[in-house]
């Protein structure tokens, strides 16, 4: 598989990781063994980058990932975990250097490794970003040897922007998929320039980008696609990207024949990873079989011109959102110079 360096940890890994949210919990129930079959068939793969957060199943995702690494003897694989959302409540001033530790220990237990490789705030307060004593902070616990290396997943671009600005932070994990494209103009350049590892997550809006649902598709009462659809549980980007689980639907068929022949969730992986500036995407996988396509996606042709303008229209021709003033902006962006009759280009004068 194709390695690129990630970022500020100078590390190199594989351009598609695997998200390990769904072997804690949130996505119905999967078990010991599946989970580490989806493991090992990722590693042996190709991936070399495993995301993870304390807070997954209560530390069952670290437990797990630690496992695994244990008794395969895996080697050469970067672990990603998080911390932050342990806090109750969930305030900028829990981001301490004393709750780091604390959560920093648990999480070396959890793995069974005595220094991170890299742990994440996990998409913090606001607030967090212009503190300088959180990240005066980070830097104890590198220092500490508690971690090698730390960086933050955020909700929004302007945090990702905030988040680039620090000197010390080594990647930051956004949100972007075909249907949340402002990362890839607003964001993408500021952290190629700041020499800031990018970690892409959501790349298949909770699977709608997998092409496998329709407008009939349930899912389990303890699965997020079902208690969060209207963010009621965490940020509702977490969720099928905040989009509309019926709109997804059809964006996800357009989406389909834009790519052709190609597997339209390997398709989307790849189409991700070609975007500058893009270090490492991480579907999430329930089995082994899913892991091995996902892994697959860095394989497939990159995608022609076309398609990359096709992809751009989609967001503009399906999407019925309520943030129409931000997509406007965004199209003005993204298609002036490819159809200079837009109403977007247009609305530029």
């Amino acid at each position: 598989m194709q390695t690129r360096t990630l970022g500020r940890t100078g590390r190199e890994v594989g351009v598609v990781g695997l998200g390990c949210w769904q072997l804690g919990g949130d996505w119905g129930s999967v078990g010991e063994d599946d989970a580490l079959a989806t493991l090992a068939a990722a590693v042996d793969a190709g991936v070399t980058f495993l995301d993870t957060a304390d807070v997954y199943g209560d530390g069952r995702s670290e437990r797990l990932v630690g496992r695994f690494l244990r008794e395969s003897g895996a080697s050469g694989v970067t672990v990603a975990t998080k911390m932050g959302r342990r806090a109750d409540p969930h305030v900028a001033g829990a981001y301490s250097l004393e709750n780091f530790r604390a959560w920093n220990d648990r999480s070396r237990e959890n793995l069974g490794v005595d220094t991170l490789d890299l742990v994440q705030l996990h998409c913090p307060p606001s607030e967090v970003y212009a503190t300088d004593a959180v990240f005066d902070a980070l830097d104890t616990l590198v220092q500490e040897g508690r971690t090698a290396a730390y960086g933050v997943s955020v909700e929004t671009v302007a945090e990702g922007l905030a988040a680039v600005a620090r000197p010390h932070v080594a990647s930051v994990q956004v949100i972007l998929n075909p249907l949340r494209l402002k990362p890839v103009t607003e964001f993408l350049p500021a952290a190629a320039e700041a020499g800031v590892g990018v970690v892409v997550r959501v790349p298949l809006a909770s699977g709608l980008l997998s092409g496998k649902y329709d407008e009939s598709t349930t899912f389990a009462a303890d699965d997020h696609r079902t208690y969060n659809r209207e963010g009621a549980a965490f940020d509702i980007g977490e969720t099928f990207a905040g989009v509309p689980f019926e709109v997804g639907v059809q964006a996800a068929r357009r989406l389909a024949g834009v790519f052709g022949e190609a597997p339209l969730a390997g398709a989307t992986l790849r189409w991700i990873v070609e975007q500058p500036g893009v270090s490492v995407v991480i579907p999430g996988a329930r089995n082994g079989e899913q892991a091995r396509r996902n892994a697959a996606a860095a394989d497939l042709p990159a995608p022609t011109e076309e398609q990359q303008r096709a992809v751009r229209r989609l967001v503009f021709d399906v999407l019925e959102r309520e943030d129409v003033a931000a997509l406007e902006e965004l199209g003005a962006k993204l298609l002036t110079r490819l159809d200079p009759h837009s109403r977007f280009a247009a609305s530029e004068g």
